[in-house]
């Protein structure tokens, strides 16, 4: 090309090139400005909160963790979303002091806490007692669900269902903070499909009103063999928040269902443990489900009356309807299999209330903090049902020797029978099953007054605290409906605290505190000369020292508890063959617990911890179990997950965690039979989620694997029945988020 014709392009050349990069600029800035975004969004997804140990503490109110003489684990919604957690068993799979195990003959979640029991009765929504849906919840609703270990007879008053002595759990309706639309789509092995929506926004003049909405829908086959789950649950909370007052309105409607679903194992008398059958094995009659029904509504209402203090009152109700046919297996021979099963159907309705007032004030005199508190709480519960047996045909109970009761059947290869009638046997049908008549009823009212006062600047903060309870229970026989025991008993649990916080992340505490369970009543029975005989409540008594330390984005919290409870006997007198029911047992648990939460990096998220425990008798009967472990308490219990999100794979997060239970007393041994453990076990979960960005909103991608190997293994003997673990199930889900 000749000089001047280069020159020529290259002098047009060069403003075109300039010209296309001043008009490519805007584009590239606009591109750089969305991955930025994008960035951001991933980000803020992948850094929400799964745990805090921060809690409301009842009559103590919220409290931040350091300042709190308790061991207090709050596991957000967020995690619940993260671990596709469809039951509260599956949320606190993360807490090393909480085991699951399953009620009598049916699928009711009962948690074990510091080796006590907590039944579905005793949780709480927002400090009420009553309202919770009983034997299975899902916690979609709820935006956390609080542990509290140990007592808690001062913080939330004596429990309805007489349990909780060694923890509380307490549920926090979601409600409106911000414009939120959450779609998510979910399948879960082996054929479980479904989703959930979760919608919220603010409105009104300062955006006053919020209105939070929740959808959960489930149906399909589980991982286990023939075992069917359905679950429908809608929840709406609206609230109006205006200068100085707050109101809350909350709703929930559950529907759940489980058909075939397996079953506890219980064991005859000097039966060896039998093997584990396999992990997706299923030893349910086809006829057995479980149809639970709940609908409640709860009010709260707040005014700050002045700087600092605040009136506050809630009141809410709870409408439930269960039905259920039952059949739980006793295994006769261990090495064979060999057991028996009967039928139990239980139809029931329960209709529940409770309320609460106070006021709660900060003030400051001489220099000396005080936390003042005060209020009033009252529940009350009526439970209607009835029962019935089923007398089973000769054909399918004469080869095992057993009752009209029972059917022979076997662990390993059950036996399928058809549903059977009503038994015949007087005693074994009782009440009406069209109109369910009353059982029994309970009352608990209480008045309750704290303080908390703060020394050199609440470097030292000392809690004191008085609640006054008591305790109405009425027992009435189906079939006349006249009432047949009554209940009315008082007493004071008082409770002291002590923090001491020589840095600003790291305290030392102490807590003295009280359980109150309803106490027991003489069964009725012609050996038993104290029948019908009501025993003031049982009052445990709970001693914990620990420490907690806030340090780079972890909170590790180390506790040591003793906590002693009453228990009951039947002792010998001076006729033959009979004997008094007495209160004059006793049960000492004690451990350590150590639990690391939080996230060192941006990268790297620790969740769990472990549980030492040693659950004995310290009184039984001229001393002849004095010393043996109690029934269904593991030695140690570890719950430990890690979540990773490499820097090199944006969005990327990968799960893992580990479950270790140690050995459990199925019985307590005698001379004529041997103690039963069963061994210990190790379970692995593995799981990744991925988070992009579709059009500026957040979308994620869940898939996780509970039990990865697929391990057979008896996860629970708590009460002395055995519940087998879950096998390999595989999850997935994915969520949109406008």
């Amino acid at each position: 090309m000749p000089l001047s014709s280069a020159a020529a392009g290259l002098c047009l050349g060069l403003p075109t090139a300039a010209a296309a990069l001043a008009l490519a600029a805007p584009a590239w800035a606009q591109e750089a400005a969305a991955q930025n975004d994008a960035d951001v969004i991933v980000r803020a997804q992948q850094a929400q909160k799964q745990v805090t140990s921060d809690g409301d503490l009842g009559a103590l109110g919220r409290q931040e963790a350091l300042a709190t003489p308790f061991n207090v684990s709050t596991y957000t919604a967020q995690l619940v979303l993260d671990q596709q957690s469809e039951t509260l068993g599956d949320v606190l799979e993360n807490d090393p002091s909480v085991r699951t195990t399953y009620g009598f003959g049916n699928q009711s979640e009962q948690f074990v806490i510091r080796g006590f029991a907590l039944n579905g009765d005793d949780i709480a929504i927002d400090g009420l007692y009553g309202i919770t849906p009983r034997q299975l919840v899902s916690p979609e609703p709820y935006e956390s669900v609080q542990v509290l270990n140990g007592a808690s007879a001062f913080l939330f008053g004596a429990s309805p269902g007489g349990s909780g002595i060694g923890g509380t759990i307490n549920l926090t309706p979601k409600r409106a903070e911000r414009t939120l639309l959450r779609a998510t789509a979910s399948y879960g092995a082996n054929s479980v499909v479904g989703g959930n929506v979760d919608l919220g926004t603010r409105f009104g003049p300062d955006r006053a009103f919020g209105l939070r909405v929740n959808g959960v829908y489930r149906n399909g086959d589980t991982a286990i063999d023939d075992e069917h789950r359905k679950v429908t649950v809608a929840s709406a909370s609206f609230d109006f928040r205006k200068g100085p007052g707050r109101f809350f309105l909350d709703f929930g409607y559950e529907d759940q269902q489980a058909r075939q679903a397996r079953p506890t194992v219980t064991l005859d008398a000097n039966v060896a443990v039998p093997r584990v059958p396999g992990a997706g094995a299923n030893y349910a009659q086809p006829w057995t489900y479980t149809h639970l029904r709940d609908i409640y509504a709860l009010a709260r209402a707040e005014l700050d009356v002045a700087a600092g203090w605040t009136l506050y009152a809630a009141a809410g109700f709870r409408d439930g309807s269960e039905t259920g046919e039952y059949s739980s297996l006793t295994v006769t021979d261990g090495a064979t299999g060999a057991a028996t099963a009967s039928r139990l159907y239980v139809p029931r309705e329960d209709n529940n209330e409770a309320g609460q007032a106070g006021i709660r004030g900060r003030f400051t005199v001489a220099g000396i903090s005080n936390q003042f508190n005060a209020g009033a709480s009252v529940s009350y519960q009526e439970n209607r049902n009835s029962f019935a047996f089923g007398d089973f045909p000769a054909s399918v109970r004469t080869s095992c020797g057993t009752s009209a009761l029972n059917f022979c059947t076997n662990l390993y290869a059950p036996a399928v029978v058809g549903l059977p009638p009503f038994s015949s046997t007087p005693g074994f049908v009782a009440g009406s099953f069209t109109t369910l008549p009353r059982v029994s009823s309970s009352e608990l009212k209480s008045v309750y007054v704290s303080d908390t006062i703060g020394l050199f600047d609440d470097r030292v903060l000392i809690t004191g605290g008085l609640r006054r309870q008591n305790i109405v229970v009425d027992a009435f026989d189906r079939t006349s409906l006249v009432r047949t025991t009554r209940y009315d008993e008082s007493r004071t649990t008082p409770v002291v605290g002590v923090v001491l916080r020589p840095a600003r992340t790291l305290s030392f505490y102490g807590n003295r505190i009280e359980g109150l369970a309803q106490g027991p009543t003489a069964p009725t029975s012609a050996l038993v000369i104290n029948p019908g005989e009501v025993f003031a409540p049982f009052k445990s008594v709970q001693y914990e020292v620990g420490a907690k330390l806030e340090l780079r984005g972890l909170t590790g919290t180390l506790a040591l508890y003793q906590t002693r409870q009453p228990s009951t006997y039947n002792a010998p007198t001076a006729m033959a063959g009979l004997s008094r029911f007495v209160v004059d047992g006793e049960q000492r648990n004690r451990g350590i617990e150590l639990s690391l939460n939080g996230e060192p990096t941006n990268w790297l998220r620790f969740l769990g911890g472990v549980t030492i425990n040693e659950a004995e008798i310290t009184r039984s009967l001229n001393g002849l179990n004095n010393g043996k472990d109690a029934v269904g308490v593991p030695d140690y219990q570890v719950n430990f997950g890690a979540e990773v999100s490499p820097a090199a794979l944006k969005g990327l997060t990968f799960t893992g965690g580990v479950v270790m239970t140690g050995e459990q007393a199925i019985n307590i041994p005698t001379t004529t039979s041997a103690l039963q453990e069963l061994p210990d076990w190790t379970r692995f979960d593995l799981g990744a989620r991925y988070v992009f960005v579709a059009d500026e909103h957040p979308v994620t991608l869940r898939v996780s694997a509970e039990n990865i190997d697929n391990r057979r293994y008896w996860y629970s003997a708590f009460g002395g029945y055995l519940l087998q673990g879950s096998p390999r199930t595989v999850k997935a889900s994915l969520t949109f988020e406008y």
